[in-house]
């Protein structure tokens, strides 16, 4: 059934958000992937934030790499702009689209063997550079397309399909976007939407490297007793440290809390502000070796730590850093592209 397309003509009740669109106008392709593949819940996840967010769908840009995960931006955002790229490049063609283009919303989404095998340099290198995106890893523990192998971020003891037993260290991709410099990391479970929507639509509104890892397993390959990955096991040792509110600057905070309960943070969109609900009182999300501290404490009790676990409120993106030209590249006239050679001995003389 997946070759069938979906109908175009839409119910003239669906719901519209604020610049005009409905649900359905997110949506993409019939997704291909197994049935109860949590990557597609996660699709689903996007679709809803990007939907609540009123992002405008030729507004965002998505790539992705090489594996499961990096097929499902064909089943969201189908008019959106999209570029699949080869095996674990995907942070660096989406740079280079940022740098030449900085007025669409980025979104790259990759798998853990994509992004923690051969796509790690580049993952790290994005996360300290500052590359104005939002990373979204499916993270399911196995390399899905190729039958199931360990994946760097398997968990050591973790029990593979088959009987074999993961003797490896696992690669934290949390931990190495802190230490690399991101400046909004989260974890989440793609079963849990009510945790998922929000931190998306926060890491989309961010000013800088927003990372989310989400674990998703892969019912195929991994979701079967013995793995660290599966349903049952994240849902028995999910220790969530926060709930998260996003509330854009167009909308009044209605939520009521208890004093003490919640911490408000800048989110970089102008005027937005989230609204984290402490779970874990003496947790402060806005402390970079606080996360790290934490997210090593709770992974040596065998928990999986979620939520936002850092966010930094005055961040900046790569293109403060480089102070590029405002307007984008594809505006540009040919008087600012070559602006001529006297243009040139000036920068040339300013280097000597």
């Amino acid at each position: 059934m997946t070759y069938l397309a979906k109908p175009r003509l839409h119910h003239p009740t669906l719901k519209k958000n604020r610049v005009g669109y409905t649900r359905r106008d997110y949506e993409g392709k019939v997704s291909t992937l197994c049935a109860g593949c949590g990557h597609d819940s996660i699709s689903a996840a996007i679709i809803e934030a990007c939907w609540e967010l009123d992002v405008q769908p030729h507004r965002l840009a998505k790539l992705s790499g090489i594996g499961c995960s990096s097929k499902t931006p064909d089943y969201f955002l189908g008019n959106s702009h999209g570029f699949n790229t080869v095996h674990g490049r995907m942070p660096s063609v989406l740079t280079g689209a940022n740098l030449a283009n900085r007025d669409l919303v980025y979104l790259g989404v990759s798998g853990d063997g994509d992004s923690a095998s051969i796509g790690l340099g580049q993952f790290a290198h994005v996360m300290r550079r500052g590359v104005n995106m939002l990373y979204i890893l499916e993270n399911n523990g196995v390399y899905g397309l190729t039958k199931g192998q360990f994946s760097a971020t398997a968990d050591p003891g973790s029990k593979a399909k088959k009987g074999a037993i993961n003797t490896d260290s696992a690669i934290d991709t949390v931990s190495l976007a802190l230490l690399m410099g991101a400046t909004y990391v989260a974890r989440s479970f793609s079963g849990d939407k009510k945790q998922l929507v929000p931190l998306i639509k926060a890491g989309l509104a961010h000013s800088g490297a927003a990372f989310i890892d989400v674990i998703s397993p892969c019912v195929a390959f991994n979701n079967h007793a013995g793995s660290t990955k599966s349903y049952d096991y994240i849902r028995d040792h999910n220790e969530a440290v926060n709930r998260l509110d996003f509330w854009p600057s167009r909308e009044a905070m209605s939520a009521e809390y208890a004093p003490g309960e919640v911490i408000e943070v800048p989110a970089g969109a102008e005027g937005s502000m989230l609204r984290l609900r402490k779970l874990h009182a003496e947790y402060d999300p806005t402390d970079r070796i606080n996360a790290m501290t934490n997210i090593q404490a709770h992974a040596a009790k065998g928990e999986v730590l979620t939520g936002l676990l850092y966010v930094k409120p005055d961040s900046e993106d790569l293109h403060s850093h480089l102070n590029t030209y405002e307007a984008a590249f594809n505006n540009l006239g040919a008087k600012e592209l070559c602006p001529g050679s006297g243009t040139l001995e000036k920068i040339n003389a300013g280097l000597r």
